[in-house]
C-alpha cells in the first residue's frame, strides 16, 4: 500500500484510454491536483483547453473489464483563494416562457476563506451583500474510461460516470465503478466548493482542487452504472436524458444491488424501496442528466438485524 504524490502537467478534456500518468495497486493511495472547469491552474492561469479538464488517467494494476473500482474520497481541499460560478438560472430548468426573461449570465467571483471554511462573493449582488455560504467540497466529473475505447468528452456522463455534478462525491464517500478497459483509467476533475443539486446555474463554484483519493478492487464483481456510499446511505446513479430515464438506471441498479448483497428478490427489493427510497439530483445541465437513487443503511441494518433474530 503505497502513497504517492502526483503533479500533473497535462489534463484531457475527454475520458478514455489515453496514456496513463502513473500506474497504482489496489490499497494505494494518490494525493494530486486538478484544474477548474475553466483550464485554470491554482494561480488562477489557463493552462489547458476548458470544459472540466481531467487529470490521469490512473493505471490501476489488476483492473480488467468486469472488475469493480472502489475509490474512497479522502480528502478535497479547494487551494485557491477565488472561485467563480455563473450567477443566472439554466434556460432548462425555468418554464420555456420564463426563458426570455432570463439575463445575461456573467460569471462572479467568490472569495474562499480556508480559515472559516465559507465563501463570500467578492462584488456582493443587491440583496446578498451578507452572503457567507459554507464550503461543501466535491468533485463534479470522475470516473473510469468508458466501454469499447471511446473517447467521450467530459461534459456528460454515462455508465463510466463523468459529469455528474452530485453534491454527494466529497470527502469521505466511496465510489464505485465498473470497469471497461484494463487498469480502469480513473479520471478525477472538475471541483467545486460548493454547489446546489442540479448545477442549475450551469457552474458550482468552479476552483482548482488537492485531491486525496484511496484505490480498491472488487475482481470479478460487474456492475452496471455507478455506485457509492457514506456514513448514512448507499446510494446508486443513472446518467442518461431525459430525466424518467436516469431515475430508471438508478433505481434498476439499485435493485440490482440488493438482490446480490441483500438477497432480496424483486418483490423485497420494490417494497424496501416503495417505502424508503430517497432520490437526489445531479446535474440537470448537461447533456446527460443525473438521478441518484439513495437507500438509508439504518433500513437495511434493521432488516439486516431482524433476519438473523429470526434465524436464531
Amino acid at each position: 500500500m503505497a502513497r504517492h504524490e502526483f503533479t500533473p502537467d497535462r489534463y484531457y478534456t475527454t475520458m478514455g484510454p489515453h496514456p496513463p500518468v502513473l500506474r497504482i495497486a489496489p490499497g494505494d493511495t494518490v494525493v494530486t491536483t486538478t484544474v477548474d472547469s475553466l483550464g485554470c491552474d491554482v494561480n488562477g492561469t489557463p493552462v489547458t483547453p476548458k470544459f472540466n479538464p481531467m487529470t490521469g488517467p490512473f493505471f490501476v494494476e489488476g483492473a480488467e473489464p468486469g472488475d469493480t473500482l472502489v475509490v474512497h474520497l479522502d480528502r478535497l481541499t479547494p487551494n485557491r483563494p477565488t472561485g467563480i460560478s455563473s450567477s443566472v438560472l439554466a434556460p432548462n430548468v425555468v418554464d420555456p416562457e420564463f426563458v426570455r426573461q432570463l439575463p445575461e449570465r456573467p460569471l462572479v467571483v467568490w472569495d474562499i476563506d480556508p480559515v472559516r471554511g465559507e465563501a463570500s462573493l467578492q462584488v456582493p449582488i443587491p440583496g446578498l451583500e451578507a452572503l457567507r455560504l459554507p464550503l461543501e467540497p466535491m468533485l463534479g466529473c470522475f470516473g473510469v474510461a468508458p466501454a469499447h475505447g471511446q473517447s467521450i468528452a467530459t461534459i456528460t456522463s454515462a455508465e463510466y460516470g463523468g459529469n455528474m455534478d452530485y453534491r454527494g462525491f466529497c470527502a469521505g464517500a466511496t465510489v464505485y465503478f465498473p470497469v471497461f478497459e484494463p487498469g480502469a483509467l480513473l479520471f478525477v476533475g472538475d471541483g467545486h466548493a460548493i454547489q446546489g443539486d442540479g448545477e442549475i446555474t450551469g457552474t458550482g463554484i468552479e476552483i482548482t482542487f488537492e485531491v486525496e483519493f484511496t484505490v480498491d478492487l472488487r475482481k470479478g464483481e460487474q456492475i452496471g452504472w455507478p455506485r457509492g456510499e457514506n456514513e448514512e446511505y448507499i446510494f446508486t446513479a443513472g446518467n442518461a436524458r431525459p430525466l424518467d430515464q436516469a431515475l430508471q438506471h438508478a433505481t434498476t441498479e439499485m435493485v440490482r444491488w440488493l438482490e446480490r448483497d441483500w438477497k432480496l428478490d424483486v418483490v423485497a427489493a420494490s417494497t424496501l424501496l416503495g417505502m424508503c427510497v430517497e432520490y437526489d439530483i445531479g446535474n440537470v445541465f448537461d447533456p446527460a442528466y443525473t438521478v441518484i437513487c439513495k437507500l438509508p443503511k439504518r433500513v437495511l441494518a434493521n432488516m439486516v438485524s431482524a433476519r438473523t433474530k429470526g434465524e436464531d
